[in-house]
């Protein structure tokens, strides 16, 4: 790859506990080190961030006016710059390159109706916010400037191309890549003891960890269901993450048949101590294209009980490195979360670490620099 190769990678805003941030964090890292000039083009981002940062932050009230105002000026902003490639993780119509970590809008919404009543589904058709992202949406995808998609799964590329019927030689997948170095089986020696005496939980206690913001999409509730229905009433339940509906969250975990069980972490900068304390990971999500906290799980030697409604279903062997379930059937997570406790996590942690060995951060680097280069060479 040129050495004076400029990418432009947009992102509206920096969450500090969003996963395509955390993406985006690394990738810019990692593009840094094979020797790519990279520019982060958003609202506002984290200070020590690599590379530069060009600000675009035009005014809004809103969160439809936030999306549009925001994509119209990038856009403006953009056609006077000078990059090799413009890679967008918002649904923009003027980009070369469009990650699809947010999944598909489209599907998302069809899956959400399956939890909602008639009145929640008329709401959504409704709703000027959603008919604009899916308007974005339908126009990114026939942009005629877009030449390659990447896709954090396979899930994703097969929702693509059934709504959109984007061509094959468009859509990449590339997984999101995970630290192997930081989120290491050893973790456990590291935390276990010293975290789990903080929260007040038994050493001996099946523990299982949840990572994730957004508790509705992300099958909170669910899981609090299927925890009241283990016949283990040690079995305890630990949730990072923010969002608005935690006071609501929190009152049924109060419930009899969930008791003190249920600990409510908020959101962490460092969720190292959290795996090396827990026993699996658990995320019962109505859509994930693929969350990075499955795969930390996985690198820091935790089976994982997953949706098959997320992209990470597809690296479970099933029974060797965790288990997957409907994200509304609440009997058969239950079920598999008493089967990892009753096989022992312990058994299945070398399988759960050797299911991401090739997924690290450099080997989504190379992945990333081979497409852009097979992009730049092609425009030569």
């Amino acid at each position: 790859m040129r050495a004076a190769m400029r990418i432009a990678i947009v992102r509206q805003r920096y969450n500090p506990f969003g996963g395509a941030e955390r993406f985006v964090a690394r990738a810019l890292e990692a593009l840094a080190g094979q020797g790519a000039q990279v520019t982060v083009v958003a609202r506002e981002w984290e200070r020590d961030a690599r590379g530069e940062v060009l600000k675009v932050d035009p005014f809004y009230l809103g969160r439809l006016w936030r999306d549009w105002s925001f994509a119209r000026a990038v856009c403006a902003r953009l056609a006077n710059e000078s990059f090799d490639l413009v890679q967008s993780h918002e649904r923009l119509a003027c980009c070369d390159v469009y990650r699809a970590g947010d999944g598909v809008h489209r599907q998302w919404l069809e899956n959400r109706a399956r939890g909602e009543g008639a009145l929640g589904r008329l709401a959504t058709r409704l709703s000027p916010y959603h008919r604009y992202v899916l308007a974005a949406e339908r126009r990114l995808f026939a942009s005629p400037r877009l030449r390659a998609v990447i896709c954090n799964s396979r899930m994703v590329r097969d929702e693509i191309q059934c709504h959109f019927g984007t061509p094959k030689e468009k859509l990449h997948v590339v997984y999101s890549g995970v630290d192997l170095d930081a989120f290491v089986p050893e973790l456990r020696l590291e935390h276990r003891a010293r975290l789990r005496a903080d929260l007040g939980i038994p050493d001996d206690a099946m523990v299982y960890l949840h990572v994730g913001s957004g508790f509705a999409r992300k099958g909170v509730a669910t899981l609090l269901a299927a925890l009241a229905r283990l016949e283990d009433r040690n079995a305890r339940l630990l949730i990072v993450g923010k969002d608005r509906a935690e006071p609501a969250l929190r009152a049924a975990a109060a419930a009899p048949d969930v008791g003190n069980r249920v600990h409510f972490a908020g959101g962490q900068q460092d969720v190292r101590p959290y795996y090396g304390a827990a026993d699996c990971f658990v995320l019962a999500t109505l859509y994930d294209p693929f969350p990075n906290a499955a795969l930390e799980a996985l690198a820091s030697g935790l089976p994982i009980v997953v949706s098959r409604q997320s992209g990470a279903a597809e690296l479970v062997r099933e029974g060797l490195n965790g288990h997957v379930v409907d994200a509304l059937d609440v009997d058969a997570l239950a079920a598999a979360m008493k089967a990892i406790a009753t096989r022992g996590p312990a058994e299945m942690s070398e399988d759960a670490r050797a299911s991401v060995l090739d997924l690290g951060l450099d080997a989504m680097a190379e992945r990333l620099v081979a497409l852009y280069r097979r992009l730049v060479a092609a425009d030569a």
